[in-house]
């Protein structure tokens, strides 16, 4: 309400994850179930908020929900939101990703061949991730701008 923008795109990270949560009254709610009834354009167009206790159109909102894997989602869940798989990373992908995030951090060309080298040097790709490239990319910061001790 505040920003007066009435087409936001809101992004749940690895919706799998989330589990049922339970009220001090001891209902149970889950994530999935709460989202139902924005996913579906005719329920989000009158959707009455309980805490400022009017109706607005949530039908407008794009929803980008991530998962790393749709094992144990709901049907109704999957029936709203089509899943599209995304291909696995690839050395060059992740090689890529190290230059660039090494340029945009102003890193030394040398110590980001570094980080490349170590990403060649693992013969299982899929076990390198973008989290694993930026936690090499964060050593590599730590160790360039920690104080010099004498």
């Amino acid at each position: 309400m505040a920003s007066q923008i009435a087409n936001p795109v809101i992004v749940v990270d690895e919706i799998e994850k989330a589990g049922d949560v339970q009220s001090a009254g001891g209902q149970r709610y889950s994530l999935t179930e709460g989202l139902l009834p924005f996913l579906e354009r005719s329920t989000a167009r009158r959707w009455s908020c309980p805490y400022f206790r009017i109706v607005f159109d949530m039908s407008w909102i794009t929803w980008i929900l991530t998962a790393n894997s749709v094992n144990g989602l709901p049907a109704p869940f999957l029936s709203r939101c089509p899943p599209t798989e995304l291909r696995a990373l690839t050395q060059e992908h992740l090689i890529g990703f190290a230059e660039r995030e090494g340029l945009r951090r102003d890193l030394p060309p040398d110590a980001v061949d570094a980080v490349k080298d170590v990403i060649m040097a693992i013969k299982k790709p899929h076990n390198v991730s973008l989290r694993s490239v930026v936690r090499m990319l964060d050593a590599v910061d730590q160790l360039m701008n920690r104080p010099a001790l004498h």
